[in-house]
């Protein structure tokens, strides 16, 4: 069954490709920015219109309990036997709101992130990590981030490519894999690369075997004459994963690899080749450790970074022609109430039985939700990208976007099957028939503090809240104060997944449950509640093939426009994306329209209303 849904699932996307891909090639420059260690939810759970903490499809498991409420045992408080989610800055003083800007959550590991997952039931984020790591932040604690996502185009289902630390997600973005058994790289060329292992060999049970030797994407490019330069300073974090790889640590000093792969340009190299419009084809940024956003380094210290990257990108003569992405390696220790959609087991090259001998059977990744912006005239326009992505995902749409160019053989034959079939392209993001290269108002960023040419903020910050970690509310959370989240919408862009309540309009006018289905007046905000529904898979994650269900009360959409009480009676419903502006095609599966209008697409908001 999955792999028939899959195959077609592959066969929607791709009969909105052509026109797309036709004018990728107006694109000249990308950029490719990670940042680290945020999950999706601390940063923009609250979020309007987007997957978060107003999810409609919340994973309830066997028990009956939703991943809202984590497990707390005894040990941990006798005031409560589960956490919610919670603000962070919930005393509301600025004392408390400045100590969370350089808190740490938990463990950025393997082992305990496969804990808090545990085995997909998602629920022990509090116990197995730590609590602080099921808190949040609000647009005031990050408002530069606000800004940039919300301007441009937002991906609420990008995933961090493996469970676990910032080395394995990193070298996945750069490569397409690890190198778990049954990948394409054969044992001898390092990996399972689960950790941030540097030292030469292996672990003892046969792991993190370094250095690496299976082929990078920048030598792919190399290859076929693609422009391409790693802009980074002495302070880097260590964060260049092509430093991790022996045919980078072998290359002569004159060679392309070592001198656009691990040379130290600077950052203000990135900022001038920006101006005057020379930046290559393909630009990596890797930013310095203070302004990287790793606990206990500032979000505020690494939005003003975040804000100097946008604002030369958007400043260059050659801006519209350019795109940047704005990823994050991994969640840091901080959790994500989304289940990670992942493969089947026993996938090759995803599955493997857990060499720490704790986890049994495991898969790999793609792990959980982390935060992912894209910034270009083609993803102007506060829009939520609702496909299935990880960092493979930039790997996929380069290479997309170098064939519409005319480049050859830039196809990485290092990435893991499956997720090469399954995992976005990133192309429907882009409205590449619409580009639009006004700019959003984005708000100042405070300066980092500097001493002796070093950032000392977040030292800065330790030195004046000794407990940066506020206390945990045990017992103290109701669900309304608790799941807070923005009211407002997005337009949706991309293949639909769950997670959302959506209204779907044609024009003035939107599906409304008034007893049956309808159309009625759309209204400006789409904030009436008659016009909200909810997607629910019917046969597969990948089939785009849903029942749908009125947020009004709770009605499936029936036969012939009727509304009926149960899911068992509803009828399902195919959503197709069109593209580019096109909107999306709702049809009953007797190729009937929904609504009965065909002359058009519908446009598809994201709504978060109480």
């Amino acid at each position: 069954m999955r792999a028939t849904l899959s195959s077609a699932f592959l066969v929607l996307l791709q009969a909105s490709t052509p026109v797309a891909a036709g004018s990728l090639k107006d694109i000249q420059h990308v950029v490719i920015f990670m940042q680290e260690n945020r999950s999706w939810n601390n940063y923009f759970g609250t979020m309007a219109g987007v997957r978060g903490f107003n999810d409609p499809n919340v994973q309830v498991n066997a028990n009956g309990t939703a991943v809202w409420y984590q497990t707390v045992t005894p040990d941990m408080s006798s005031d409560a036997e589960t956490l919610l989610p919670w603000y962070l800055g919930y005393k509301n003083d600025s004392d408390s709101t400045d100590a969370i800007q350089c808190m740490t959550a938990g463990s950025n590991g393997y082992e305990d992130n496969q804990a808090a997952l545990n085995h997909g039931l998602n629920d022990m984020w509090a116990r197995n990590n730590t609590p602080w790591s099921w808190g949040y932040l609000k647009r005031d604690d990050i408002p530069v981030h606000f800004a940039i996502a919300e301007g441009w185009t937002a991906g609420d289902m990008y995933q961090e490519s493996q469970i676990t630390s910032t080395s394995p997600n990193r070298v996945t973005l750069v490569s397409g894999s690890v190198n778990v058994p049954g990948g394409p790289q054969s044992p001898d060329q390092g990996g399972p690369y689960l950790d941030n292992n540097e030292t030469p060999g292996c672990e003892d049970n046969g792991i993190n075997c370094y250095p690496l030797k299976w082929k990078t994407i920048y030598e792919v490019y190399q290859d076929a004459g693609v422009s391409w330069q790693v802009y980074q300073d002495k302070n880097n974090f260590d964060d260049n994963p092509l430093a991790w790889f022996e045919q980078y640590q072998e290359a002569e000093d004159d060679s392309p690899l070592a001198q656009r792969g691990l040379d130290f340009l600077g950052l203000d190299s990135f900022y001038e080749a920006a101006a005057n419009g020379s930046l290559p084809e393909v630009s990596f940024i890797v930013g310095p450790a203070e302004l990287s956003e790793h606990p206990p380094y500032m979000p505020k210290d690494g939005a003003w970074l975040q804000k100097k990257v946008v604002d030369a990108v958007t400043s260059s003569p050659k801006y519209p022609s350019t795109l940047l992405m704005i990823s994050y390696d991994e969640t840091g220790g901080w959790g994500d109430h989304v289940t990670p959609f992942h493969s089947p087991e026993d996938t090759a090259g995803e599955w493997m039985e857990d060499p720490y001998g704790l986890f049994g059977k495991i898969f790999v990744g793609p792990g959980f939700r982390v935060p992912f912006y894209m910034i270009s005239p083609w993803t102007r326009g506060g829009r939520v990208f609702t496909e299935r992505a990880d960092h493979n995902s930039q790997i996929l749409f380069v290479e997309q976007w170098l064939e519409a160019r005319g480049y050859k053989n830039v196809t990485t034959p290092e990435m893991v099957p499956w997720r090469r079939e399954h995992m976005s392209n990133l192309v429907n993001a882009l409205d590449l028939d619409h580009p639009d290269t006004s700019l959003p108002d984005i708000p100042d960023a405070e300066e980092p503090e500097m001493a002796l040419g070093g950032y000392v903020g977040a030292s800065n910050c330790e030195a004046a809240h000794l407990q940066p970690r506020p206390d945990v509310p045990y017992g103290q959370q109701n669900e309304t104060d608790a799941l807070f989240f923005e009211e407002g919408y997005k337009e949706v862009i991309g293949y639909l997944t769950e997670g959302r309540y959506l209204v779907f309009e044609q024009e003035d006018t939107a599906l409304t449950n008034t007893g049956q289905l309808t159309k009625s007046q759309a209204t400006e905000c789409h904030s009436d509640k008659r016009q909200r529904w909810v997607i629910h898979y019917s046969e597969g994650e990948e089939s785009q093939m849903f029942q749908i269900s009125s947020a009004l009360d709770g009605k499936w959409i029936g036969p012939d426009g009727t509304l009926v009480a149960s899911q068992s009676e509803a009828v399902n419903v195919m959503i197709k994306f069109l593209g580019n502006g096109n909107g999306y095609q709702l049809r009953y599966t007797d190729g009937s329209d929904l609504g009965g209008d065909s002359t058009q697409g519908y446009k598809i908001w994201s709504v978060t209303y109480r």
